[in-house]
């Protein structure tokens, strides 16, 4: 056994017994750090994290990401916010999952990023977002994905805001509006479960609303000292390979509508028409250049056909029954 852990063992009792003196002394630290004396802060916070205290546990790990008053550690910054975390220091375990996504041990990461995620981390909503669109890491959950992507735009998140545009193009409105009303719900759950939280006097490094990400970097902490004299060139931490929403790969332009052509193509049969309208629309959104053909819609005997064309070819007819399919849908060429 290590000294430092024997100290750690022996010294946590006496805190343990003594929370109020504990809370000061943190709260010394932090006066320390927000003006700008990082090494004294961290001379406050070595003992008492060694000795067990959480938010002196989470106010080591800011150092040693950011390097102040320590130089830059991340391995040192995760095994400081480990042990905040599992002492349930809910900010300690949002920095610990994205530290370590940075740090390239995704598999890892995703647990710690899926509970920030539900407390409203927007960097950890666009990340568990992405991975649960893309099926990487976590099964396929598109309403989901949609929820957690919705709540990071909110945010201000513009990465988020983005990867929203590319999911409109693939998930169906009908998940898309499911998507939408999690996000209202999770929005409601976090803001009480936050008023919570936010309560401690452990918050060494008080929350900032987020900021732009880079496209391939993940910024500082989500925390940082509030009103410093004199503001510290920020830390950038190392680029960090992020899971991008994946981008459709290059289709081949669909043929034009022939005003005189001959060939349609069949999307469906349905038993009302209003199936055949609502499919019409969500193809349109999905396959791009659909639009541009006439849609036809034919009800005989109690049945309801959806068609679209006109077309030139068998051929071009083919073509656009490929592009349909591809986005989930039956298609057959007709003549006409």
């Amino acid at each position: 056994m290590s000294m430092k852990h024997i100290w750690g063992v022996l010294a946590a009792g006496a805190v343990l017994s003594l929370p109020q003196t504990a809370l000061a002394d943190v709260k010394a630290g932090v006066d320390a750090w927000q003006q700008g004396d990082y090494a004294k802060a961290v001379a406050v916070w070595q003992p008492l994290a060694q000795a067990g205290d959480p938010d002196a546990q989470f106010n080591m790990g800011q150092a040693y990401k950011l390097g102040r008053g320590v130089k830059t550690n991340p391995g040192a910054a995760i095994d400081w916010y480990r042990k905040a975390a599992a002492q349930g220091h809910s900010r300690a375990e949002d920095n610990l999952g994205l530290l370590m996504f940075q740090q390239g041990d995704r598999a890892g990461a995703l647990p710690y990023l899926q509970r920030a995620a539900d407390r409203g981390e927007p960097r950890a909503q666009y990340i568990v977002g992405t991975a649960l669109f893309n099926g990487d890491l976590a099964a396929k959950n598109w309403v989901r994905a949609y929820a957690l992507m919705t709540r990071a735009s909110d945010s201000g998140l513009a990465q988020a805001k983005a990867s929203l545009g590319q999911m409109d193009k693939y998930i169906p409105q009908e998940q898309r509006d499911q998507g939408i009303a999690m996000a209202r719900s999770m929005a409601a759950q976090q803001q009480t479960a936050q008023a919570g939280d936010d309560s401690r006097q452990s918050a060494a490094i008080s929350r900032e609303a987020p900021t732009r990400l880079r496209t391939a970097e993940l910024p500082p902490s989500s925390t940082a000292p509030s009103n410093p004299p004199a503001r510290p060139k920020p830390v950038e931490a190392a680029p960090v390979a992020r899971p991008p929403v994946k981008a459709a790969a290059a289709k081949p332009a669909l043929p034009r509508a022939a005003g005189g052509g001959n060939w349609r193509v069949q999307i469906g049969a349905f038993s009302a028409e209003a199936r055949a309208r609502t499919l019409w629309s969500q193809l349109s959104a999905r396959v791009s250049g659909l639009s541009g053909y006439q849609p036809y819609i034919l009800t005989s005997g109690g049945v309801t056909r959806l068609q679209a064309g006109p077309l030139a070819s068998g051929a071009d007819a083919s073509k656009l029954c490929g592009a349909i399919k591809a986005a989930g849908a039956e298609c057959m060429p007709k003549k006409m």
